[in-house]
């Protein structure tokens, strides 16, 4: 008989991203009609628009959720790890990102080649936060080399309390849907 084996330390998400941690949260993430289980396939063109996320836990608790890519550029040469995705704080429990404060806009999956993981991790606040102003939309200068254990020792947040990733790879051209008004400024770094 097998063993069972975390799919987030099969994913190298345990040990890239964070460090092993126990689920004390449950998250449920949906693209669309699609619930996301570790190590799926999600499409580019599926991912465009942030995904619905819902959190557990009493109305007083706070969540802070991050999203990003540990294999940009490339899984070979993660030259850029990890690329923020989104993050949202001040998340009240029993919510989803909606009901928080918005401080890196989402940005879906944009993998240039291979297969990219992309990671949703939660941790639970010991208070609010009193973040900066949101970064403006496509603000890549902002969003790379930044380190989800660094920003949770920075922000006294502690372990994970959930986590969650998918797996997306560049789509042929015939099949992307068009972003809308995709543009790109530079800003500063909130790590």
């Amino acid at each position: 008989m097998a063993a069972h084996v975390d799919p987030l330390v099969m994913g190298r998400v345990i040990g890239d991203v964070v460090d092993l941690f126990v689920q004390t949260v449950p998250m449920s993430v949906r693209f669309g009609i699609r619930d996301l289980t570790n190590g799926c396939e999600i499409k580019p063109s599926i991912a465009v628009d942030p995904p619905a996320v819902q959190i557990a836990g009493r109305a007083s608790d706070l969540f802070t959720l991050v999203m990003t890519d540990p294999d940009a550029p490339s899984p070979s040469e993660p030259s850029l790890r990890e690329m923020l995705q989104w993050l949202v704080v001040n998340i009240p429990g029993g919510a989803d990102p909606s009901q928080g404060q918005v401080v890196v806009p989402y940005m879906g999956p944009r993998p240039t080649v291979a297969i990219h993981r992309y990671v949703l991790t939660l941790f639970q606040q010991k208070a609010p936060m009193n973040p900066p102003p949101a970064l403006a939309p496509g603000s890549d200068a902002a969003r790379v080399r930044f380190t989800t254990r660094a920003f949770s020792e920075r922000h006294q947040l502690g372990l994970p309390v959930a986590a969650m990733y998918f797996n997306a790879q560049k789509e042929p051209v015939s099949r992307r849907r068009n972003c809308g008004g995709c543009s790109t400024t530079s800003a500063g770094r909130w790590a």
